[in-house]
């Protein structure tokens, strides 16, 4: 081995303190960037096999009823390759141990065959034998959290009639990988079941035997999907059709897309701010860390080391921390990746999770970090190579003495020599001490990112579920109810207030784009649900025209006093040009909203409500749910409180957890960045340190000197990094706006004091092995490292 490469090997484990620090800035950068890469290619990967593999169908046809003859009519319109004419509808069900009520999804499927589109995975048991009317296949999930299996029964309530069904399946469907509850925003799989059931007997339960109301349509390769849907609904249409949709607007490929949409920005950005900060702080140390070098790159030039040579040998040193920080970032960001995606796996409804992890992810999270780590090494390698080896091995010259500043404004006496050396060192090296600022406010930055979406999560459930919405429950109609359904429900003990509201499947367009909603009619003197300005002030509703989120507007290209086109996909299907009235600030969902009396007086209806608003009495949520769960007429009740906790153990969850990871590693990087910023400092200073020794210093004196600068740059920094970590979290907003979710910008006091009490804590124990090794410090062989 040459005797540069026992050089190398010798100080790696000389300065194995510091090469530790590096290596796990690295590692910490390089892990959450593979982390969060790898779970969004896998989901996405995994989800392309799915929907290939059991052939989710592109086109969904709704219909009152429709003859058998005539699904041979769409299978032969121009541009569909194959159709699976079906029966659903929903249904109440309920579970033995369970008292709250089920919203059952009944999906027919052939008796003779597997479904040609929208196919089954079974999990467990079996597909339903043909023509039994008492068989049935559960949706996993559902199963999963009552603990149902093949030979478990269930009770459901189908055409007013109630019915035993036996379970003879477990089973996914690409058509229903995102479950949700009926106008719920978040999946909730004990009280929402898809139930899979043979053609026959669903058609005679529902009375609609030889007919079918609803048609999933596979194209062919190259057909035009907006001209097959018009075929479509050019067909149906005096069926009673409601409108053929898209894949794109199917329920659960809409919200999974969305879902996969915000993961994606957030495994792009997050981790891309992430790795960009710890490079330059990565850059930043190599630089700092080289220059001390300086006597020792002479020494090698002058035994004849060319200056290539000696630039590979420190390349090689930053090579070998890179190659240990990626080796343990992709080990740790693999695994985190698996766990990760087995959290998504709980709410997302696959088979099997295809874990990826491309070359490109791997390749580009190494090359920032060995980028910034060679640059910042070249840079200082350079300026000491350039120096003759005679001039390069003398010590660099002092600094010319001049006052500080607060000494020549006549504070001297003021301070102690200790505290006059602090001050003149950090004024006389502005760059240095800025570039350790820099390192130690971009750390903070980071930590602050990392608590930052805890703050935006907790603030957009509390406007949008706590202060929007002040209901306890809201009752789902199974259709359009009459206005006298209020002095029903006002008339169960317990409900104190009653608000009705009608929702709308719409569609929105201007110009050449369209925007897929609902309008909610609600009335002018509404108390239980809440609209909000920009400023989050009360909005009323206006009396004329459409309310729309800031998101809708956005897609639309509008602002207020535009008109938009309103398609109705129900009732008539009527045609209307409205104008925008208002902006409405809404964080979660994107409903449009205009005036109730205005609404029913389009559709020439009279009152009609599909959901009610209900307050009731303290402690009487139970008793008004358990009665309200038997009304006839109910689709499903939602509880203002399990929408919030659904939220947090579902998409908040998987928000908060890669928040934590964030957090920790930003907490090491902080720590790794500060350590290293004192350990060079003290290499820098070592020598100016053991003289002040030997003129009579105490090891506590001088031990201030370079302890008290440390805090002065790190106090320094807090300011600074809270500015840059408003920034990246500012930055991180305006790349999180999604249809589902509007991230608000909110850090809260919380978030600061937990970001400076985090650089102050790497900056203690920081200090205290500095301390431990200026106790140790060698004065005769500092003295002699010169000479």
């Amino acid at each position: 081995m040459r005797a540069i490469n026992r050089k190398l090997w010798r100080e790696l484990m000389q300065m194995r303190g510091q090469v530790l620090a590096i290596v796990l800035v690295i590692a910490c950068g390089v892990a959450t960037f593979v982390m969060a890469r790898s779970t969004i290619d896998s989901l996405h990967r995994t989800q392309t096999v799915f929907y290939s593999t059991y052939r989710f169908a592109d086109i969904f046809a709704t219909v009152k009823r429709a003859p058998m003859s005539v699904s041979r009519r769409l299978a032969s319109l121009p541009g569909v390759s194959d159709i699976e004419p079906r029966v659903i509808s929903s249904a109440k069900m309920s579970v033995a141990g369970f008292d709250e009520p089920i919203s059952g999804y009944f999906v027919s499927v052939p008796d003779t065959r597997e479904p040609s589109l929208n196919r089954l995975y079974l999990r467990r048991g079996r597909m339903v034998e043909p023509f039994r009317n008492d068989e049935i296949i559960l949706s996993d999930g559902f199963a999963e959290a009552h603990g149902l299996d093949p030979g478990s029964t269930v009770e459901a309530i189908i055409n007013g009639r109630k019915r035993i069904l036996n379970v003879v399946g477990i089973a996914l469907s690409p058509e229903f990988v995102y479950q949700m509850h009926p106008g719920a925003l978040f999946p909730d799989f004990e009280r929402t079941a898809v139930v899979w059931m043979g053609q026959q007997a669903l058609s005679v339960a529902l009375d609609m035997d030889g007919a079918f109301n609803n048609a999933a349509l596979k194209l062919s390769p190259g057909a035009g999907e907006n001209r097959v849907i018009d075929y479509v609904d050019e067909v149906l249409d005096e069926y009673g059709a409601q409108g053929a949709i898209p894949r794109a607007d199917q329920v659960s490929h809409n919200y999974l897309t969305e879902e996969f949409r915000q993961l994606d920005q957030m495994a792009t950005v997050m981790p891309a701010i992430f790795l960009g900060v710890a490079a330059f702080l990565l850059h930043v140390v190599m630089s700092r860390l080289i220059s001390t070098q300086r006597e020792v790159i002479a020494v090698l030039k002058a035994f004849g080391y060319s200056n290539l040579e000696v630039g590979a040998h420190y390349l090689s040193l930053v090579m070998v921390l890179v190659a240990g920080g990626s080796i343990l970032g992709l080990g740790v960001g693999v695994w985190m990746g698996h766990g990760l995606g087995d959290l998504y796996m709980q709410y997302y409804r696959f088979p099997d999770l295809v874990y990826v992890l491309r070359p490109r992810v791997v390749i580009f999270a190494i090359g920032i970090s060995a980028l910034a780590a060679t640059t910042g090494t070249i840079l200082a390698v350079r300026s000491a190579v350039v120096l003759p080896p005679a001039e390069a091995m003398r010590p660099e010259p002092p600094m010319l003495f001049r006052a500080s500043l607060l000494e020549r404004m006549g504070f001297q006496d003021r301070f102690s020599q200790p505290v006059r050396m602090v001050i003149r060192h950090l004024e006389r090296r502005p760059l240095r001490a800025g570039l350790t600022v820099a390192g130690i406010s971009s750390a903070c930055a980071v930590v602050m990112m990392g608590f930052f979406f805890s703050d935006a999560i907790d603030f957009m459930i509390d406007v949008q579920l706590r202060w929007g919405q002040r209901e306890d429950i809201i009752v789902v109609f199974s259709e359009p109810t009459s206005e006298n359904v209020t002095s029903s429900i006002r008339g169960i003990e317990g409900v104190e207030q009653v608000e009705l509201t009608r929702f709308l499947d719409v569609e929105l367009q201007h110009e050449h784009r369209v925007f897929r909603t609902n309008i909610q009619g609600m009335p002018r003197d509404v108390t239980l649900k809440r609209l909000f300005t920009e400023e989050l002030e009360p909005l009323g509703v206006a009396s004329g025209g459409l309310m729309l989120t800031e998101y809708t507007m956005n897609r639309l290209g509008v602002q207020v006093g535009d008109s938009v086109t309103v398609n109705v996909k129900e009732h008539a299907r009527p045609v209307w040009r409205m104008p925008v009235t208002a902006h409405v600030k809404q964080y979660v969902g994107q409903l449009a909203y205009m005036d109730w009396n205005a609404l029913h007086h389009r559709l020439g209806e009279q009152g009609a409500a599909t959901a009610a608003y209900v307050t009731v009495s303290p402690g009487s949520v139970e008793a008004v749910y358990s009665v309200l769960q038997d009304a006839p007429r109910v689709s499903a009740l939602i509880l203002r409180e399990r929408s919030i906790n659904d939220f947090y153990e579902s998409t908040g969850e998987n928000w908060l957890f890669f928040s934590f990871v964030i957090t920790v590693f930003a907490g090491i990087i902080a720590f790794g960045v500060i350590y290293n910023s004192a350990r060079i400092a003290l290499s820098e200073r070592s020598r100016e340190l053991a003289s002040l020794r030997i003129l009579g210093l105490t090891r506590g004196e001088i031990s201030f000197i370079l302890l008290a600068e440390l805090a002065v740059l790190a106090v320094a920094a807090i300011p600074i990094g809270f500015l840059l970590g408003r920034a990246i979290c500012a930055m991180t907003v305006r790349a999180f706006q999604m249809e589902m979710f509007q991230i608000p910008l909110v850090i809260s006091r919380q978030t600061y004091a937990y970001a400076a009490l985090i650089v102050l804590v790497s900056a203690f124990l920081s200090a205290i092995g500095l301390r431990y090794r200026l106790y140790r410090l060698n004065l005769i062989e500092v003295l002699k490292t010169r000479e």
